[in-house]
């Protein structure tokens, strides 16, 4: 029965409460929901509950926002409750050994990558930001390493070269949830073997930091254009032009550009501003300038604000 299984569950962002909505949907036993504490957001700095709380809360599910997982308090919370199993998605927290040994199961994790590689905080933002064209959703044993526990299953997802983080991040939510569901089961019923993790495959990839957004146009027109899928939602890619900071939300990779002889422009330069055409050169290639923002400014698309930019001179 699936309500004879007595889960906890542990996440905080979106991709972690759809994977709660995914459980609470398949009525399964989830008796508490454990996520990070509210946090101010915007520029208003308003308090905000995660997305986690506040579907556990509509489902009428326990919370527990402990500031550690490391507490007196919060492994008393866990023990208490005798979980059969814990499943962890984006927690964002390290669960200490003595949790990780409570539950009759173990605990699992949904990871947004193809394990071994990209173990660590930011493994959707990385397989952009490294161009990649093929990630995934991992279900595996939890231990005390970062993302270094046994395979339990695993699906595959295709990235489309101009797919932004947070639409991957939903199909990865998705595609993660399903696997969930179909994983459980075999899993507590011991159809399932474990398999451990290359150590000679793996790579790992750490918390976005605010200045991992800023670019030049000096690089790849490629480089820069994953950059800006990876960050656009936070920190947002950004350049410097003039003493002034300028985000870049959106883009188009153009490896060529032949309408005018560019060869004599630096990397930087703006070689067409025309209605939607904004174009810049890069230190290889060209980048199309789909939407930004300069400081103080509005968030304005290419078409509204082309016409301030002149051919020839820098962006």
């Amino acid at each position: 029965m699936k309500t004879d299984l007595k889960i906890i569950f542990m996440g905080t962002p979106d991709l972690a409460a759809t994977c709660l909505d995914a459980l609470i949907r398949d009525g399964r036993n989830v008796v508490l929901a454990v996520c990070q504490p509210d946090k101010p957001v915007g520029r208003k700095k308003i308090i905000t509950p995660p997305p986690v709380k506040v579907r556990a809360e509509e489902a009428g599910i326990e919370v527990f926002q402990p500031a550690s997982m490391k507490t007196d308090e919060a492994f008393e919370k866990i023990d208490g409750i005798k979980p059969d199993i814990i499943i962890t998605a984006a927690y964002g927290k390290i669960l200490p050994k003595p949790v990780l040994d409570i539950p009759k199961y173990g605990c699992i994790n949904v990871h947004g990558s193809l394990l071994p590689r990209y173990r660590g905080a930011s493994p959707v933002q990385q397989a952009i930001l490294n161009g990649d064209d093929m990630t995934g959703v991992t279900i595996m044993k939890m231990d005390v390493g970062m993302d270094t526990g046994d395979m339990l299953s695993r699906v595959e997802v295709p990235i489309d070269p101009d797919i932004h983080m947070p639409e991957l991040m939903h199909l990865l939510a998705v595609k993660g949830s399903e696997l969930l569901l179909s994983t459980l089961d075999d899993y507590v019923g011991g159809k399932i073997i474990p398999v451990p993790q290359d150590e000679n495959e793996a790579t790992s990839c750490t918390l976005i930091e605010s200045s991992d957004g800023e670019f030049d146009f000096s690089s790849d027109a490629l480089t820069i254009h994953n950059k800006v899928r990876a960050l656009s939602q936070w920190p947002g890619a950004f350049v410097i032009s003039n003493g002034r900071k300028i985000k870049v939300y959106d883009t188009s990779y153009l490896p060529s550009f032949d309408e005018t002889d560019t060869d004599p422009y630096e990397p930087g330069v703006v070689v067409k501003a025309r209605k939607s055409d904004l174009i810049v050169k890069c230190g290889s290639g060209f980048i199309k300038i789909n939407e930004l923002q300069s400081e103080g400014g509005k968030r304005l698309r290419a078409c509204d604000c082309a016409h301030n930019f002149k051919v020839g001179e820098k962006f």
